[in-house]
């Protein structure tokens, strides 16, 4: 296509020059016709006397003397006439038909006697092929008056015409087959250059499709393919990663699901046949509950992922007290506290902060924080809890010592699937998840969580929520709905557990474990 345009240019401009050199051409044969017919007329006014008897003579020795030189030099014809149009002298330049018993037509020697003449003609059969002629009067002074006596023509073969443009057009095409030569090789070159790294991207857009993500386009310029090339490796490295993290997740959630059913298995079937003793079976019967409820949060978790994906994420706002749900969730973990003997710090002064919002989604954010801080605070170590409250919005601040978080990690672990703990160690029934939930809850009531960790000292959750979020739908954010604050004593939410109703999702019996420092 390129080729293309650039060949209907070459034509264009072709077909533009050689009109304008033709029109360039006219013009000047035309001017030098005009002006050397004039300089004749004058050379011709001052070589003619008159007798007494008023009868005119003309020197012709003079004019035989210099007409052929100005006609050879100009390579035209030149004669003059008298005013009946009969040639009286002529110097054959050009056409050598031209002889004196020849007579001008009576229609172009009125145009010439009257001032000027000029045009493309034979002059009535005088020439066998049209020549551009121009034709002017020859006048002189007689008693003070001014009396044209004859005219002077000038003429050119028009073919001379015809060889000047063939000429140009010969000119024009050496050019122009030159520069089409090289424009093709360079639109070649460039194309090339332009369309390998487009199918190395095709190729490599191929494998990944078929699964194989380690290919990458060699980035060779720094122009809008260049900046392609990049794009497309980063969104194979972003493929890559979510590949690899979905691998894991299936190899997750493989082993949560494979662990608690052997465990459920093995217990029933001993109890079936016997193996188990009637004393041991309460025992056995509470594990088997436990690893019942592990089955529900993990069921939980991915319900609430589909729903966070498929937009359905709903917020029920009300007025709530964040400081009573901070307390209520460390009491909760008060055992394992007590367990592992960790200090906390920050609750002491603590005082009631109101804020808009979904209070079991934010009771869902504290209880993975808690739990996070918990599970990874070293033996002996601290939590420290800080509330702040402030004009327009509150924030709250979870930190534990412990190992940390590197600094490589650090901006991932929000990431959906991500685990730090990848050996599983420290984090037996997490699969990436929580954190992953906790900051779309947090970002759909319109605040902000950040994570900071010096590794081998601590490590920091931080987030804000507005106090007040507006109660019409937002774009940005799920449906929003007003309910209705409905104050429920422990005795009631018990028995909707015992009922088989979920409770909120950030309550230890049914909270989500998923997340991880």
């Amino acid at each position: 296509m390129t080729l293309v345009t650039i060949l209907i240019s070459f034509c264009i401009l072709g077909l533009v020059m050689l009109l304008c050199f033709n029109s360039n051409w006219k013009r000047e044969k035309r001017d030098g016709l005009q002006k050397n017919a004039m300089s004749i007329s004058e050379v011709v006014s001052h070589s003619v006397s008159f007798r007494p008897d008023g009868e005119l003579l003309m020197d012709m020795a003079e004019m035989e003397k210099f007409l052929p030189v100005l006609s050879r030099n100009n390579t035209s014809d030149i004669f003059v006439v008298n005013r009946a149009g009969q040639i009286i002298v002529n110097a054959q330049g050009v056409n050598g038909t031209l002889h004196t018993d020849k007579n001008i037509p009576a229609d172009i020697m009125k145009k010439a006697l009257g001032g000027r003449y000029d045009d493309q003609t034979m002059l009535g059969g005088i020439y066998e092929a049209p020549c551009y002629v121009v034709g002017v009067p020859v006048t002189v002074q007689l008693s003070g008056k001014t009396q044209t006596i004859g005219a002077v023509f000038a003429s050119v073969a028009a073919h001379s015409l015809v060889e000047y443009r063939k000429d140009i057009l010969r000119m024009f095409l050496f050019a122009a087959l030159a520069a089409f030569a090289v424009s093709f090789c360079m639109v070649w070159v460039f194309s090339y250059n332009m369309v390998r790294p487009l199918r190395i991207m095709a190729d490599a857009a191929r494998n990944f499709g078929d699964g194989n993500f380690n290919i990458r386009v060699p980035v060779t310029s720094r122009d809008e393919v260049g900046e392609l090339a990049v794009a497309f490796n980063n969104m194979a490295d972003s493929l890559a990663s979510s590949e690899y993290t979905r691998r894991n997740f299936i190899a997750n959630v493989s082993h949560e699901l494979k662990t608690p059913m052997t465990t459920i298995a093995g217990f029933i079937d001993g109890i079936l046949d016997g193996t188990i003793s009637s004393e041991k079976q309460g025992h056995y019967l509470r594990i088997v509950s436990q690893e019942v409820k592990r089955l529900s949060r993990l069921v939980k978790t991915m319900l609430d992922l589909s729903r966070i994906d498929n937009g359905e994420l709903k917020l029920c706002l009300t007025r709530f007290d964040i400081t009573e749900t901070v307390l209520t969730t460390m009491i909760s973990f008060e055992n394992a506290i007590e367990k592992k003997k960790i200090a906390v710090h920050g609750l002491e002064d603590t005082h009631p902060i109101f804020v808009d919002g979904d209070s079991d989604m934010i009771h869902q954010v504290v209880y993975n924080l808690v739990e996070n801080a918990v599970k990874f605070t070293n033996e002996g170590g601290y939590i420290n809890v800080t509330l702040k409250d402030m004009p327009s919005r509150i924030e709250v601040i979870i930190r534990n010592s412990g190992d940390g978080i590197a600094p490589d990690e650090i901006m991932q672990i929000f990431d959906r699937f991500y685990k730090t703990d990848k050996s599983r160690s420290k984090d037996r029934t997490g699969m990436g998840l929580g954190l992953y939930i906790v900051r779309t809850i947090i970002q759909q009531h319109g605040g902000e969580i950040t994570a900071n960790s010096i590794v081998g000292q601590y490590t920091e959750f931080s987030f804000w929520l507005p106090k007040e979020i507006p109660k019409s739908p937002d774009s940005q954010r799920p449906t929003t709905t007003v309910c209705a604050e409905v104050v429920e004593t422990p005795k009631q939410k018990r028995n909707q557990v015992s009922e088989g109703e979920t409770p909120s999702s950030g309550k230890k019996e049914q909270g989500d474990t998923e997340a991880k420092s």
